[in-house]
């Protein structure tokens, strides 16, 4: 499979000149040992998915961390607990950077490990499946936020058709569906199984590996919803606190995102629970069995998809560059809502998704109520289907995905 260069290359080798220890950590299968072994090639490479690298680490750590001569890579490293402390104390004695480049797909266990021996010592960053400017080669690799200048800065030289952009929707973002090297149904049934047995039966006792299944073909089904964790226990069989338990360990696993309302000098009648998105469209797509990416398309749960789509890919784009993004959403309870809102120092960006090719006049009709937000308002963004960028009104201009 031909390696495509992921934005976050970047980031990672800054980080190994300021930290003695990079830990990536992100999904199973978003190419995260890929893009070690292609940005630290000169590297000695130990993974524990090799069982016998566990047993070896497990049984006799001080002796098994004695044969090792940093700098090193250390694949998959939430599975050995037990060399964190041995980390901690060539860190301290060494007093070097860029000595430990490390990556853990279960954040739930080992960020745990990671606060409790590593704190000051690690840089943290989250890598996602590949996103669209990777895919079509953009070199472009700051946060997406809809300022003036950023999109003065842009030079989109590709455009995604619709057709194209429901096939990408569809498919999903991991490289190895991207590659075309495996057949959709076949990964996620994998991928799924996979994740269940070596992941979450590690953190939580589930019974029933079908219920947790349910359970993650529900949560996909809402998608770009608000979470209602009652309605979700009583669809899958399980009480309020394990479905908000389930979530988190979702979430820890780079599965889902939670987006929280906006809460700061605003009017008190507003949305108190989160959004969920799943961070992979083609992962959710296969969890609610839509066959095709035109069944997707015109589909009850279209704008839901899109909605999700275009969060993940701004999420990817703040990750990449090594930040945490503030993004919120508002919504009252007379339903006025505004789907994003991206606060980058005293700015606050909105932005409204919408599938439409043609969006008018409604796009921006909720814009009002960010006069109720005691706060500098930056440009109002609509991304949407559209070819290119386009004025909708004198301070606000529809987007097209490949502007994100």
């Amino acid at each position: 499979m031909e390696y495509i260069n992921r934005h976050i290359e970047s980031t990672v080798k800054k980080y190994a000149e300021s930290f003695p220890i990079v830990l990536i950590t992100g999904a199973r299968q978003v190419g995260k040992s890929t893009l070690l072994m292609n940005v630290f090639g000169n590297l000695e490479y130990i993974t524990f998915d090799d069982p016998t690298q566990v047993v070896s680490a497990r049984s006799d750590p001080k002796h098994f961390f004695s044969l090792i001569t940093p700098p090193v890579i250390f694949d998959e490293i939430q599975y050995i607990g037990e060399l964190f402390s041995y980390i901690k104390m060539e860190v301290d004695r060494r007093k070097a950077k860029g000595l430990y480049i490390m990556t853990g797909s279960q954040q739930y266990a080992l960020m745990q490990n990671v606060t409790e021996s590593l704190a000051g010592r690690v840089g943290i960053l989250v890598l996602h499946g590949l996103s669209l400017r990777e895919q079509y080669g953009d070199t472009f690799s700051e946060p997406f936020v809809r300022s003036r200048e950023q999109i003065m800065r842009r030079n989109v030289r590709y455009s995604i058709g619709r057709d194209e952009l429901w096939k990408i929707i569809h498919r999903g973002s991991y490289p190895e569906l991207v590659s075309g090297s495996q057949s959709r149904d076949l990964y996620y049934g994998s991928y799924v199984k996979t994740y269940i047995e070596r992941d979450v039966r590690s953190l939580t006792q589930i019974g029933d590996e079908w219920q947790f299944t349910i359970f993650l073909t529900v949560l996909a089904s809402r998608t770009g919803s608000i979470v209602n964790y009652t309605d979700i226990a009583k669809e899958v069989g399980v009480s309020s606190p394990t479905i908000k338990r389930w979530i988190s360990i979702l979430i820890a696993g780079g599965i889902v995102t939670l987006l929280h309302p906006w809460s700061r000098n605003i009017e008190k009648q507003v949305t108190k629970t989160p959004k969920l998105y799943f961070l992979d469209t083609g992962l959710a797509s296969w969890l609610t069995k839509w066959q095709t990416p035109q069944s997707l398309e015109e589909g009850n749960m279209a704008g839901a998809f899109f909605e999700s789509f275009v969060i993940s890919e701004i999420i990817k784009s703040w990750h990449n560059a090594g930040r945490d993004p503030s993004l919120y959403f508002y919504r009252d309870h007379e339903g006025k809502e505004i789907d994003l809102l991206i606060e980058e120092g005293q700015i606050l960006y909105p932005v409204e998704i919408k599938k439409s090719a043609t969006p008018g006049s409604s796009a921006l009709k909720n814009f009002g109520v960010l006069k109720n937000i005691n706060k500098e308002i930056g440009p109002k963004t609509v991304i949407c289907s559209i070819d290119k960028p386009a004025f909708l009104s004198k301070d606000a201009v529809a987007l097209p995905v490949s502007y994100i």
